[in-house]
């Protein structure tokens, strides 16, 4: 349940049809961020929620003259003058609408395949996650960012407002993938030094995923694995492609493994060169399906 936070200001305000109340609280996040707070400002009806407003602290820029709790408050007096003069033009504005999280995608594993190539090594990779999956019985889905309508994320915070993002596109339904799926593998190759930049649009995006899990208080552990391939020979050109996804899955409450790394793909051109990627892949999917792996992390 969703902790309210400490009330900061009650108020009893009179319309045509009876009498609401207005309740503005605070809620502390610093513990996901450094002084962030959370101000939300309900319209209530006995104990049913009519109208809800929410800002936090990080929606306001250095520059920005307002500041959350200030302008929390100013929405608190145009709600109660709206009420009192005319009930019907405020809830015609302001009547809360629940946003509910898509919920149709019930996969065991989701696939992020994030080359562009559709026909590439990576897509390759992606087939064999997919088949390994499937043999130990788990249902599958691969998702091309490419193909995606995913816009880049502006840093607005307001996913801390309601555990939703403020932009409607196709990242909502990865979401959802994500939310019912015990393994995330995401197939990648390295892009100067890093991810390509439309695998990167969807990282930055599931933060409103961290959003909801952290206002929720529901964090359901799960195994990430990486697959990537470089052009280049040596291990270090994949240091900043197993950083970024690394810390994008642990800030999800994502348990990253050992990830599949194959290098000099400019002179051999075919990941199915590779002596033995196919067996580690197929051996690393299966134990987190089969080994128990993804079961220790309480998945």
């Amino acid at each position: 349940m969703e902790d309210p936070g400490e009330v900061l200001e009650q108020r009893e305000v009179r319309g045509r049809e009876g009498s609401y109340t207005m309740v503005l609280t605070r809620r502390d996040l610093s513990a996901l961020y450094p002084g962030m707070r959370l101000y939300t400002l309900r319209l209530l009806l006995g104990d049913r929620t009519l109208a809800l407003f929410r800002t936090n602290t990080y929606e306001y820029s250095p520059t920005d003259p307002l500041d959350a709790e200030s302008v929390a408050r100013r929405e608190a007096d145009k709600w109660e003058d709206l009420l009192s003069r005319d009930p019907e033009a405020f809830f015609a504005v302001h009547l809360e609408q629940v946003r509910e999280p898509i919920d149709s995608r019930k996969n065991d594993v989701l696939i992020i395949q994030g080359s562009p190539r559709a026909d590439g090594n990576c897509s390759i990779m992606a087939g064999w996650v997919a088949a390994a999956a499937e043999e130990a019985g788990s249902s599958v889905e691969v998702v091309f960012p490419h193909d995606l309508w995913i816009r880049g994320c502006t840093g607005c915070y307001q996913c801390y407002n309601t555990g939703f993002c403020t932009f409607h596109d196709d990242m909502e339904g990865i979401i959802a993938s994500l939310r019912h799926a015990r393994l995330l593998v995401i197939c990648t190759p390295v892009y100067t030094s890093t991810v390509p930049g439309e695998l990167k649009l969807m990282i930055d995006r599931f933060q409103a995923f961290h959003a909801e899990m952290f206002l929720a208080g529901r964090f359901v552990q799960r195994t990430g694995l990486v697959c990537a391939v470089a052009g280049r020979t040596g291990k270090d050109n994949f240091t900043c492609v197993t950083r970024v996804i690394h810390d994008f899955m642990k800030n999800l409450h994502i348990t990253p493994r050992a990830p599949v790394l194959a290098d000099g793909i400019d002179r051999l051109r075919d990941v199915r060169k590779v002596p033995g990627l196919e067996g580690q892949i197929r051996a690393a999917v299966a134990e987190e399906l089969v080994g128990g792996g993804s079961r220790r992390h309480g998945c």
